[in-house]
């Protein structure tokens, strides 16, 4: 497989789904239109969305068939980025490079915005038309997960209690759980949705959930490793945020070598739980030796 091939293959289908799954820039009331279509079209590395598709593919669907909800994924993982940025939380100016959605359209609107991706991405996982499965079971249990991943026992819980670790001395089974929920919940959320919408059996659910466990601790521990010798140039906003802001990260408690052994000992988890598929998964492993190699 050529990865970088396959993943801007997969990049662009994303993509061009999201350009007309979103509102037009001239829908009424177009400055939030403008603002939602801002974020979302700033740069990102679609990997939740992607992974929704690897994991399908990997059980065996075809992935155009579950674009609506692979792209809810994203609208949820930008509206997070959106309200994460602003002078109330980690109060950054650049994110991929360019000014953050604050900057450009005010934090009210920011608000609005991130506010309004995650009500659409809701309703596109609801919606019937353009979703190429037809089991409603599957999909309640998806946007149930998804809600579940979303929400104040996943992401936001991971968000409330890592501002609440902010200038305080926390361990390892906290820090774990913070990212866990922080990051991970989504990635976890992205692949099992994938897998239940294709149909995938309680041995190959497992397995998956298992790799995406694995993946979102190697995703938290590099962005952590990044955050101090980053390249931000390629990173597309300034380094050393946590350290300024007082972040509980990995390098902070366990040092930098430490932590790149641990992202490392991560990735071969994420492998060995694609132990029982064959190459139908071989974009999931591709796309986990990416995650500890990226540059941003």
């Amino acid at each position: 497989m050529d990865f970088h091939t396959e993943l801007n293959k997969k990049i662009k289908l994303v993509d061009d789904a999201l350009e007309q799954l979103l509102p037009t820039a001239e829908t009424n009331p177009v400055t939030i239109h403008q603002a939602m279509r801002y974020s979302i079209f700033a740069g990102g590395k679609r990997l939740r969305p992607i992974l929704v598709i690897a994991a399908a593919e990997a059980v065996g669907l075809e992935g155009q068939k579950v674009l609506p909800v692979a792209c809810a994924l994203e609208l949820i993982h930008t509206y997070s980025l959106i309200h994460d940025d602003l002078p109330a939380m980690d109060n950054d100016d650049y994110r991929r490079g360019k000014l953050t959605n604050h900057k450009v359209y005010g934090e009210g609107m920011a608000i609005l915005a991130g506010d309004g991706l995650l009500t659409l991405a809701f309703q596109l996982m609801a919606q019937k038309d353009g979703n190429g499965y037809n089991n409603e079971k599957a999909l309640l249990q998806v946007i149930s997960e998804v809600a579940l991943a979303a929400g104040t026992m996943g992401m936001i819980g991971g968000q409330v209690a890592d501002i609440e670790a902010e200038n305080t001395v926390i361990d390892g089974e906290a820090l774990r759980s913070i990212h866990a929920r922080k990051t991970g919940a989504l990635y976890r959320a992205s692949l099992r949705s994938g897998a239940i919408l294709a149909g995938a059996t309680q041995k190959q659910l497992e397995a998956l959930t298992k790799y995406a466990e694995a993946l979102g601790l190697a995703f938290q521990i590099t962005d952590d490793i990044l955050d101090i010798e980053g390249d931000e140039s390629k990173l597309g906003k300034k380094v050393g945020s946590d350290i300024k802001n007082n972040k509980a990260t990995y390098p902070a408690l366990y040092g930098l070598e430490n932590s790149k052994k641990m992202a490392a000992q991560a990735l071969e988890e994420a492998f060995e739980a694609l132990a029982s598929f064959g190459s139908e998964a071989d974009l999931l492993r591709e796309i986990a030796k990416y995650i500890i190699k990226r540059e941003n």
